[in-house]
């Protein structure tokens, strides 16, 4: 027992200690009261130790729960570059956003900045969870114009920016990250997306073999792939692609489905028949509708089972996010509006596009800095 008592002095009067310095380095005033806590288990056990009072379990319970365990665990959840002081502070900043008490909340959130620069981004993301998108950018792009290379910060304003369809500031965003980090997936796959969103379908293409490159597995970047081989017409590309697309379950449906259509322009009727029966079986309410709505199953839809009762799958994949949602269907779009362009028409496209590559891309580069140079007159204002 007074072994136990010496060990416990010994090791709650050592991390009472690194603790009280600590606070004094960070200049943080919020460690005030863990040490108050330790300080009151520290007392408990001086007192089992100079009155020899035997303690009840639950205050020996609590003195090492105030001076072992409390302190370890702040110092356990500070190894993740979350200090105490911006773990209470933004909680508290999210309780007055929350009560829309917008001026107290900026105070809190201006205060956290200034006692750490790092806190930029931890800000920021409170910002976006609370839909203050706006506010949000704003700390970003502060952030981003410090260390350009924190790719995190790269991230998140690149989804705020494509969440606001503000895509060629999201493209400037992602083009400027992939100096840092060009072997990223996601930031290659992003700017495909935005690049999509821009019906920029070479740059597109360009992004999403990247990622595609960078991560085999990348089924969502060669389901783009496929649409964007749709839409120039490369049909034996395409058909590649989409076969690859099939090993994703939430994308198989659509994959089986489009190989059906890609069978039907071969001339290929049973093996369209075979795709768009395995598309049924996976979902058929999803599948039935498209075929009924697509003339080009005209030919094959009386051969095809379709089931009296049409259900939806019973898995609920959440793996395609809102973005690669609205890009996949902007592209499938885009597949079916080419899909009545000759090919002459599509090769005459794809020159114009390159002929006018390099105008467009200088008329980019002015508008950035236009963009630049209001945002910078904003924030003097």
């Amino acid at each position: 027992m007074i072994v136990e008592q010496l060990i416990f002095t010994f090791v709650s009067f050592l991390i009472f200690v690194y603790m009280f310095f600590r606070m004094i380095r960070r200049n943080d005033t919020s460690y005030v009261t863990i040490l108050v806590l330790e300080a009151i288990g520290i007392a408990l056990n001086f007192i089992d130790v100079l009155f020899t009072v035997d303690l009840n379990i639950l205050f020996v319970i609590l003195k090492y729960i105030l001076s072992v365990i409390l302190p370890l665990s702040v110092r356990i959840v500070e190894k993740s570059n979350i200090t105490l002081f911006e773990t209470i502070n933004l909680k508290k900043a999210q309780i007055y956003l929350f009560f829309e008490n917008t001026k107290k909340a900026k105070e809190i959130l201006l205060n956290v900045i200034v006692k750490n620069n790092n806190s930029y981004y931890k800000v920021a993301e409170l910002l976006d969870n609370l839909d203050k998108k706006d506010e949000a950018s704003e700390m970003l792009f502060n952030l981003l114009e410090k260390k350009p290379d924190t790719y995190k910060a790269s991230e998140l304003l690149g989804e705020i920016l494509m969440d606001k369809q503000m895509y060629k500031e999201a493209v400037a965003v992602y083009q400027d990250a992939l100096k840092y980090n060009p072997l990223s997936y996601d930031l290659n796959y992003n700017l495909g997306i935005t690049y999509t969103m821009l019906n920029d379908f070479q740059n597109a293409k360009i992004c999403y073999e990247k990622a595609a490159e960078i991560n085999s597995l990348a089924y969502n970047a060669k389901y783009s792939l496929a649409e964007i081989a749709l839409i120039y017409k490369e049909i034996e590309e395409a058909e590649k692609k989409f076969l690859e697309a099939i090993e994703e379950d939430e994308l198989s449906a659509d994959a089986y489905y489009e190989l059906s259509k890609i069978s039907l322009i071969k001339g290929e009727k049973d093996m369209a028949i075979k795709y768009a029966n395995t598309a049924i079986d996976i979902d058929s309410e999803k599948i039935v509708a498209k075929v009924k709505k697509d003339p080009i199953f005209i030919p094959i839809i009386a051969k095809l089972s379709i089931p009296f009762n049409l259900e939806k799958r019973e898995e609920d994949y959440n793996k395609i996010t809102k973005k690669e949602r609205m890009a996949k269907e902007h592209l499938e779009e885009m597949s079916e509006i080419t899909r009545h362009l000759s090919y002459n028409d599509i090769k005459l496209l794809r020159r114009n596009v390159k002929k006018d590559e390099k105008n467009i891309n200088e008329l980019d580069k002015l508008e950035n800095e236009n963009i630049e140079i209001d945002y910078q007159k904003e924030k003097h204002d």
